[in-house]
């Protein structure tokens, strides 16, 4: 990694084009600046006129917001994903020129993305645009931490660029990203909902308990699909406005690939690095909210006592656990969970905490803990034998690792659900639940319904 010091546009453009030169090949470069504020989803929204290539991350508890417009890289890989991946994201660190004078996470030079759930799984058309593991390096980013704004442009730049009409047209497009737009995306509404083969998933389900009473397997998520058609195509920015206004304590995402999009408001972070010191979370076991204060603490007391979810809540707090003792030190782990509430849910909770060792890096711990056994089952083996053989269901990136990792060492990466993936006005949403020895497939399908409801609540439904 290179770092230079400040100077206009057009001179650090133009070293970056004299390396390109002496190299022989295109060169990536990366400048940081701080900014005045501006509202995130202005950004994303005015991105559409250029980029069909838009990634939008918040944590609003945080106050933490990502941006990304355009494609300057893009890291792809099919097979050993997560070590392919991570290869070729420090081989991009070795060579790039970063200037970047700020100490803030998502700042310089980053890679915003996400992998299939299965890349042995299940395969159709629906995910054609979305690899089996893909990060985009956008072109420009806003970052968004602590009330303050930085922009990043990234450029590739060939040896025979110019400098000065390169800082021209990045100029241009960022006039036009940090203006407000054109028009604010109107909402849409549900024409007609589709269930995809619902009794047979419930005979799935009902062969999953039948499997696991009679084998070594403890537990097996299984999903289904719900598609929508709505009036008009669906507008992204439209949707993430609903959802970070209807989803407190919650990632709210959209990665889109040429067109279609993936877009949720998942409550489940994986793992969140920052230098070395590292969080993940457990979240698992689920109850929906009451219509009165004491009807929703009863049902979280309920939960909180629950002998299957209790059950399920600790399958991944031991996974957790091992994963982090693997690669870390100093892991602190609470004795029992608490209440996590969302506006339409409520889940049992876990905060993990450790430090990761020096020798290993965010890719690692993603890898050890995809898939959880709130997604996945346990034993991880055996249950995703089992989904890949009888659930039917191209998940695609649902219930999959997506986040983002920076030049600094930090990262963050939340599963999946809560999601949906759209396609002009047509959208597949999915959800999913944890089958046991004792799960009863009328209650389990009724659970996957009340997972739809923050999707279907703001696309009109």
């Amino acid at each position: 990694m290179i770092d230079i010091k400040e100077g206009r546009i057009e001179s650090l453009l133009k070293n970056a084009v004299e390396r390109a030169k002496f190299n022989n090949e295109p060169q990536i470069i990366s400048i940081t600046k701080q900014i005045n504020n501006i509202d995130p989803l202005h950004v994303f929204e005015s991105a559409r006129k250029f980029s069909t290539n838009r990634t939008f991350w918040t944590s609003t508890a945080d106050d933490y917001w990502l941006v990304g417009a355009g494609s300057v890289h893009r890291i792809t890989a099919s097979s050993d994903r997560f070590d392919k991946t991570e290869e070729k994201w420090q081989e991009i660190l070795g060579k790039a020129i970063i200037h970047n004078p700020f100490d803030v996470p998502g700042t310089g030079l980053l890679a915003m993305g996400g992998m299939s759930f299965d890349p042995k799984g299940s395969k159709s058309a629906l995910w054609k645009n979305f690899d089996e593991s893909s990060f985009i390096i956008p072109e420009f980013l806003l970052t968004v931490h602590n009330s303050s704004s930085y922009f990043t442009v990234t450029v590739k730049v060939h040896p025979a660029d110019e400098p000065e009409k390169l800082a021209d047209s990045l100029r241009e497009k960022e006039a036009v990203l940090l203006s407000s737009p054109d028009y604010f995306p109107q909402e849409v509404d549900i024409q007609s909902t589709e269930e995809i083969a619902p009794d047979e998933w419930k005979q799935v389900v009902q062969r999953a308990t039948e499997e696991i009473r009679h084998s070594t397997t403890d537990k097996i998520v299984l999903a289904r699909e719900l598609r929508l058609k709505l009036s008009a195509n669906v507008e992204i920015t439209a949707v993430l406005n609903n959802l970070i206004s209807s989803q407190p304590n919650s990632f709210v995402f959209a990665f889109e690939r040429e067109g279609d999009c993936f877009v949720g408001a998942t409550p489940e972070r994986l793992v969140k690095l920052e230098q070395d010191r590292l969080l993940s979370t457990c979240l698992a076991g689920t109850a929906p909210r009451g219509e009165t204060k004491a009807e929703d603490d009863q049902i979280a007391e309920t939960l909180l006592h629950d002998e299957k979810n209790r059950s399920e809540h600790d399958f991944v707090v031991k996974m957790i656990r091992q994963a982090m003792e693997k690669y870390c030190s100093d892991v602190n782990i609470p004795d029992k969970p608490v209440i996590y509430p969302l506006r339409n849910l409520q889940h049992l909770y876990t905060p993990v905490s450790a430090t990761l060792n020096k020798d290993f890096s965010i890719f690692d711990i993603v890898k050890e803990l995809h898939p959880t056994p709130a997604l996945g089952g346990v034993p991880r083996d055996t249950s995703l034998e089992f989904i890949r053989k009888y659930e039917n269901v191209d998940r695609g990136w649902y219930g999959a690792p997506i986040g983002w990792l920076d030049s600094s060492r930090n990262g963050e990466f939340a599963v999946g659900i809560r999601s949906g993936l759209i396609r002009g006005n047509e959208v597949s949403l999915f959800a999913g639940c944890g089958v046991v020895k004792d799960s009863n497939p009328e209650a389990e399908y009724e659970e996957t319904k009340i997972k739809f409801k923050p999707m279907m609540s703001v696309l009109g439904g």
